[in-house]
C-alpha cells in the first residue's frame, strides 16, 4: 500500500469515528427510550420524590417500632444511656416530617417567583437535620453530666441490652436505606438524614457496652458511655453538615465538570469550550456551558449544534436534566462581547476552560 493510500485512511479514520458513535448513541435511544420534553422531566423529578417518600415511610415505621420497644425497657430500667438512644431515634423518626414536606414541596412546577422550582426546600430540610444532630450531641452530654454527678442503678440489664441490640439493627438498617437512596436519587438532605440515623446506631451500640460495664459493678459506666455517644455523634454531626453545606453552596464533583467539557468538544460543530457551571437544585443538576463555533454558520445551524451539546451533556452527566448552552463564535474583526468586559471585576471573571 503506497503512502497516498495510507493518508486517505487516516484522513478516514476519524470521520468513521464519529459515524460509530452516532450509531452507538442511536442503540441506546432504541433500547432505552426517553425524551427531554418538560413534561417527561417534571415525571422524573416525581418519580425520585415518591422514591424519596417511600424510604421516609419505611424508615420512620422501622424507627417508631424501635422507639416504643426501647421506651420501655426505659421506663423498667431507669438507664440514662437507654434514655439517650430512645430520644435519638424519636428525634430521628421525626425529622422525616420537614424531608417529607420538602419532597412534596420539589413536585411543584417552577412559577414566576420561584423560577427554577423548589428543589431547594431539601436543602432547608438538610439544614433542620443538621441542626437536630447538633441537639442530640448537646442532649446526650447534658444527661451524661447529670447521672455522673447524680449516680443512679440501674436494673434490667439484660432487657437494656437487648434493646440496645435491636436500636443499633434498626438505625443502622434504615441508616443504610436512606444513605443508599439519598444518593441514587441525588438527596444531599436524604444522605444526611441516613447519617443521623447512623449516629444512633452508634449510640446503642454504646448503651451496651455501659450496660456491660455496669453488670460488672462499675456504677460510672452508663454515664461514661453516654459521653462516648456525644463523640461519636459530633463525628457524624461535621460529614452531615459538609454534605449540606456543600450543596446550600451549589458544589459539584469537579469530574462532572470535566466530564461535561469533554463531552462538549465531541459533538460535531463545537471547536472548543467556555465556561462550564453546574448547580444542583433538589436532587438534580443544571448547567450552563459556553461553547465555540464557526463564525461563519448561520443562526440556525449555530442552534442545531447547541441543542446536540445539551443533548449530549444529558446523556454524560448523570442526574442532569437541562443545560443553557451559550454559542460563542472563532474570532472575527470586532468583539461583541467587548461591550462587556468593564461590568466583570478581575476577581470575578472566569477562569479559562482545562486544555484539551
Amino acid at each position: 500500500m503506497d503512502g497516498k493510500q495510507h493518508a486517505h485512511h487516516d484522513h478516514d479514520r476519524p470521520a468513521r469515528t464519529k459515524r460509530l458513535k452516532r450509531l452507538r448513541h442511536r442503540l441506546a435511544h432504541l433500547f432505552t427510550p426517553h425524551s427531554h420534553e418538560a413534561g417527561d422531566k417534571v415525571d422524573a423529578a416525581m418519580e425520585t420524590s415518591r422514591e424519596g417518600l417511600r424510604t421516609l415511610w419505611i424508615s420512620l415505621v422501622v424507627l417508631g417500632v424501635t422507639t416504643v420497644v426501647q421506651a420501655v425497657i426505659v421506663a423498667l430500667s431507669g438507664s440514662v444511656a437507654l434514655l439517650g438512644d430512645t430520644v435519638h431515634n424519636a428525634a430521628d423518626a421525626l425529622t422525616a416530617v420537614p424531608l417529607g414536606i420538602a419532597f412534596l414541596l420539589g413536585r411543584r412546577a417552577a412559577d414566576r417567583r420561584y423560577t427554577y422550582g423548589y428543589g431547594r426546600a431539601e436543602d432547608l430540610a438538610g439544614v433542620l437535620i443538621v441542626a437536630t444532630i447538633a441537639a442530640s450531641a448537646v442532649l446526650a452530654a447534658w444527661t451524661a453530666v447529670d447521672r455522673l454527678l447524680h449516680p443512679r442503678d440501674i436494673t434490667h440489664l439484660w432487657a437494656v441490652s437487648g434493646a440496645a441490640l435491636a436500636g443499633f439493627a434498626g438505625n443502622e438498617w434504615v441508616a443504610r436505606y436512606r444513605i443508599r437512596t439519598g444518593r441514587r436519587i441525588g438527596s444531599a438532605a436524604l444522605v444526611a438524614d441516613g447519617l443521623h440515623a447512623r449516629t444512633d446506631g452508634f449510640t446503642s451500640l454504646a448503651v451496651l457496652l455501659g450496660a456491660g460495664g455496669t453488670a460488672l459493678g462499675w456504677r460510672a459506666a452508663d454515664p461514661v458511655v453516654g459521653l462516648l455517644i456525644t463523640l461519636a455523634i459530633l463525628m457524624v454531626l461535621k460529614d452531615a453538615a459538609r454534605e449540606v453545606y456543600r450543596r446550600l453552596m451549589d458544589s459539584v464533583d469537579p469530574e462532572l465538570v470535566a466530564t461535561a467539557h469533554a463531552t462538549l468538544r465531541g459533538v460535531d460543530g463545537v471547536l472548543g469550550t467556555g465556561q462550564v457551571r453546574m448547580r444542583w437544585i433538589g436532587h438534580v443538576l443544571r448547567a450552563e456551558a459556553d461553547i465555540v463555533v464557526d463564525a461563519r454558520l448561520t443562526v440556525v445551524e449555530a442552534h442545531r449544534i447547541a441543542v446536540a451539546a445539551e443533548h449530549a451533556l444529558i446523556h454524560a452527566v448523570p442526574r442532569l436534566t437541562a443545560a443553557t448552552v451559550h454559542t460563542d463564535h472563532t474570532a472575527v474583526e470586532d468583539d461583541p462581547h467587548a461591550t462587556l468586559h468593564h461590568h466583570a471585576p478581575p476577581a470575578r471573571r472566569p477562569a479559562p476552560a482545562p486544555a484539551a
